[in-house]
């Protein structure tokens, strides 16, 4: 009878560098919510998983997210380029 958690494929060494994930994730979501802020997090944390590389695995996924953080800055410059040409920012709060 084998215990319990004594499985080969979760002791294996080669996993996932957290910083690729994170990267990736960060890209995906700012492109819909809040990309000022995740698309240069996207950025940063898809370079230090690109170091990393060669201990991890995971640098494809950080090439995506680094990509994705791209164009989420530009998504966001786009809109803000957008809204100023139809005359500036207004916040409408109240009924």
């Amino acid at each position: 009878m084998s215990s319990y958690g004594s499985s080969s494929t979760a002791s294996s060494g080669s996993r996932t560098n957290g910083m690729a994930i994170a990267s990736l994730c960060c890209g995906i979501v700012g492109l819909f919510l809040l990309n000022i802020v995740l698309g240069p997090l996207a950025i940063v944390f898809g370079s230090v998983a690109l170091r990393q590389a060669g201990t991890r695995n995971g640098a494809g996924m950080a090439k995506a997210g680094i990509v994705l953080g791209v164009v989420d800055v530009v998504l966001w410059l786009v809109l803000l380029a957008v809204a100023a040409s139809n005359g500036g920012f207004s916040w409408y709060v109240g009924g």
